[in-house]
């Protein structure tokens, strides 16, 4: 691939003193980075509630992951599809029609009264999940100035983790404070709404119909005569998306089943290890603010991912062991998501390193539809793992993913052409 769609520069927006450029850069990165975090919110949409559902409808954990499927199968087949609809129509008003998919999701599962009910949430959840990361890094790309690129994307990907963050800590606490589940939903309800009203609001700051591609200036254009499909030769795009399936088979592991694997191996209770996976998260947000600065700094990129996902994939593995007291354990487990956050900027520069010119939407569209597969194929296998109370698998199986995810990272540099 032609290094020159590496050298990026500002997008081609109204010249603008330094102080209303920075203004500019960080309102579109804030409201970006606030319509990210509701996806991922929403990809926890039914996770948190999981035992719930197991006793008042009679769900086993197979079932359970068979819903995280649902969520992942349609989000991953949109996700591909969407990215040819963003570079198409624009990013823009694809955002507003996903959030309105979260809106209906969340009535979904409200009124659900059994299995049939909560697929219908999964499925328009995912449905509202599929166009995200097209859309987000299209207008990112598009409007924010090369010299905070690195920084967005650290932001994106924080906003993200602190989604998933938020959603079991709101659902489980009005659950345990109301006894009555389904009032979260109403609140479910009212963000996505609330998300919509903002960004209808300052909608020109997501306006990506302005300015050019900062990677394109100055790089050589896609022949006009070029087929839409011709990205898909490029080995570091499912080079790519394979780190994609391998690292997010491990967090549906962490995501879906932590909590009770941890309180089966260590005897803790499912209160107190619920929020293993908030911590998680937590740990995974700090990790990407670091990362946003590391890869200012670095140009080795697959180095950065390497060392920073093999000791989370260590935490995770010495969790698995049992050796750990409860405690420390707990801690362990949480931590991992520092390694995994500290590897997400890299991961995402490597990507914009490895799209075309003209097919940004497309190849984000396609890396991160790998995000939906892994989630759609590892959930019922670690569900019926868990099902046969091979609760340290879930450990164990986690810490592999992860490191077939820097086998994929470390051959994307010889597979870009």
């Amino acid at each position: 691939m032609n290094s020159a769609t590496t050298t990026a520069t500002a997008a081609a927006l109204p010249a603008l003193n330094p102080e209303q450029s920075a203004k500019r850069d960080i309102q579109t990165i804030s409201l970006i980075g606030l319509a990210h975090g509701t996806s991922h919110f929403f990809h926890m949409l039914l996770p948190p509630l999981f035992p719930v559902f197991m006793r008042e409808f009679g769900l086993s954990y197979s079932e359970l992951g068979l819903l995280v499927t649902i969520f992942f199968v349609i989000s991953g087949v949109g996700q591909a599809l969407s990215g040819f609809l963003v570079d198409k129509t624009g990013a823009r008003p694809v955002l507003f029609v996903a959030l309105g998919c979260f809106v209906l999701a969340s009535l979904a599962a409200g009124t659900a009264q059994g299995f049939t009910g909560l697929a219908l949430a999964a499925a328009l959840a995912g449905l509202g999940n599929s166009p995200f990361h097209p859309v987000d890094f299209t207008i990112l790309n598009k409007r924010v100035s090369q010299q905070r690129l690195g920084h967005a994307f650290s932001v994106h990907g924080i906003t993200g983790n602190l989604g998933w963050a938020v959603a079991p800590v709101l659902l489980i606490s009005m659950h345990e404070a109301t006894g009555q589940w389904r009032l979260g939903y109403a609140a479910t309800a009212a963000w996505a709404l609330f998300v919509i009203a903002l960004l209808a609001f300052k909608r020109d700051a997501i306006d990506d119909s302005q300015g050019a591609w900062g990677h394109e200036k100055g790089a050589a254009k896609a022949p006009a005569d070029e087929h839409p499909m011709a990205f898909l030769k490029l080995p570091s795009v499912w080079l790519c998306f394979s780190f994609f399936f391998f690292t997010t088979s491990a967090l549906s592991a962490i995501q879906s089943f932590a909590s009770p694997a941890l309180s089966a191996m260590y005897g803790v209770s499912l209160a107190s290890t619920a929020f293993v996976v908030t911590g998680y998260m937590l740990a995974g947000a700090a990790g990407m603010i670091v990362g946003g600065f590391l890869v200012a700094k670095s140009q080795n990129l697959e180095r950065n991912i390497a060392g920073a996902m093999f000791a989370a994939a260590a935490l995770l593995a010495l969790t698995a062991t049992g050796w750990l007291p409860a405690t420390a354990a707990l801690i362990a487990a949480a931590t991992a998501g520092f390694g995994t956050g500290l590897a997400g900027p890299s991961r995402d520069m490597l990507i914009k390193r490895a799209a075309p010119p003209g097919a940004t939407g497309r190849v984000y569209g396609t890396v991160y539809s790998g995000l939906d597969t892994g989630f759609a194929v590892a959930a019922p296998i670690f569900g019926a793992l868990m099902d046969r109370h091979w609760n340290n698998a879930v450990f164990f199986g986690a810490s592999l993913a992860l490191l077939l995810g820097i086998g994929a990272a470390s051959l994307v540099r010889k597979g870009r052409g």
